[in-house]
C-alpha cells in the first residue's frame, strides 16, 4: 500500500467533492480512488467516510484525519522542494492562480514569457473569480485583487485594477452619449451576472453615488461576453481596462464618464512565506512585478 498517494487520493476526494471528480484531477478512474480510500479505512481500522448513492460526507474521525493528511502532504511537498532549493537554475512545476480576466489578458501571456526564459520550468494557470487556498490546492502563488487579509501570506502589490465605460461608435450615433450617470438607464447597459447578485462597481462623483443599472439589455458571466456585444454596438459597457484597452486604443469602443469611474482597487501577486526560496517562485516574482510592479 502506498500510504502518502492513499492520503493524497483522500484529500482530493473530500476536496473535489465527488470521486470522479478526484479522478479526472488525478488522473485515475473512479474505481481505483474508491479502491485507495478502502485501503485506507483498513489500514486504520475505521470508516472515514459515510458514503450513500450521490454524495459522500466525513466521519468525525475521518475528518481529524484529512486535516492530518493535508498538514503530512505539505510537509512532503516541501521536503521534496529542498532539493530544487538547492539549485540555481529554476526548474519544476510552477503553479498560478489568477481571476480570470485579469489572467487572460495579462497573467497568461506574462507566464508564457517567463516560460520561454526558463525552460526547465513547467506552468499551471488556473484561473477562477474565486480565492484559491495557496497550501490546500498546492498553488505556488496566486493574484489576487482587494485587500489582502491573511498575514501569513506576502503580499507584492501590482498595477490597481481599473475599471473602464465605453460604447461603440455606431451605438452612441444612434443613442446618444450619457454625459452623467443619472442618464444610465435610459441606455442599453451591458452588464456581468455577478453584478446581479452582488453589485460592487459603483459610480461617484465624490459627494453623490450611482450603481451600474440592474436592468440590463444583455448579461453575461464572462467579460469577453460582453466585450463582444459592446463591440457589436448593443450597448454600454463596464469592464476592466485591461479587457477594453486594445478596442480603447483603436477606436472600435469610445470611453465615457470618465470622471464618475469606480475607484481602482489594489491588486497583489501573494505566496506563502516559507516557498520564497524556491529559484522557480522567487525568478517569477521577479518577472511579475518588473511586468506589472505598481505604478509611481
Amino acid at each position: 500500500m502506498d500510504l502518502l498517494r492513499s492520503m493524497e487520493v483522500l484529500v482530493a476526494a473530500v476536496e473535489a467533492g465527488s470521486f470522479a471528480a478526484a479522478a479526472r484531477q488525478l488522473d485515475l478512474s473512479a474505481v481505483m480512488v474508491g479502491k485507495h480510500i478502502l485501503q485506507l479505512e483498513a489500514h486504520l481500522g475505521a470508516r472515514l467516510l459515510q458514503r450513500s448513492t450521490r454524495r459522500h460526507s466525513l466521519t468525525e474521525i475521518g475528518a481529524a484525519f484529512y486535516e492530518d493528511c493535508k498538514r503530512v502532504l505539505e510537509q512532503v511537498r516541501w521536503a521534496e522542494s529542498a532539493v530544487e532549493r538547492s539549485r540555481a537554475e529554476p526548474q519544476g512545476l510552477l503553479r498560478i492562480s489568477a481571476p480570470i480576466t485579469l489572467g487572460h489578458t495579462l497573467i497568461a501571456p506574462m507566464l508564457a514569457q517567463f516560460l520561454q526564459l526558463h525552460p526547465l520550468v513547467r506552468g499551471d494557470l488556473h484561473l477562477s473569480d474565486s480565492v484559491s487556498d495557496l497550501v490546500g490546492e498546492g498553488f505556488d502563488a496566486a493574484i489576487r485583487i482587494g485587500e489582502v487579509g491573511d498575514e501569513s501570506l506576502v503580499a507584492r502589490p501590482l498595477r490597481p485594477y481599473r475599471m473602464v465605460i465605453a460604447a461603440a461608435p455606431g451605438y452612441l450615433q444612434r443613442r446618444g452619449r450619457p454625459e452623467h450617470p443619472s442618464e444610465l438607464p435610459r441606455h442599453d447597459c451591458l452588464s456581468h451576472a455577478v453584478w446581479q447578485r452582488r453589485s460592487e462597481w459603483t459610480l461617484s462623483d465624490g459627494s453623490q453615488s450611482w450603481g451600474w443599472p440592474e436592468q440590463a439589455r444583455l448579461s453575461c458571466n464572462q467579460g469577453d461576453g460582453l466585450r463582444a456585444a459592446a463591440l457589436q454596438g448593443l450597448g454600454l459597457i463596464m469592464q476592466p481596462e485591461v479587457l477594453l484597452a486594445e478596442d480603447l486604443r483603436q477606436g472600435l469602443l469610445l470611453p465615457l464618464l470618465t470622471d464618475y469611474l469606480p475607484a481602482a482597487r489594489p491588486v497583489h501577486l501573494v505566496y506563502a512565506a516559507d516557498r520564497r526560496q524556491l529559484p522557480k517562485l522567487s525568478r517569477f516574482v521577479e518577472h511579475v512585478l518588473a511586468s506589472l510592479g505598481r505604478e509611481s
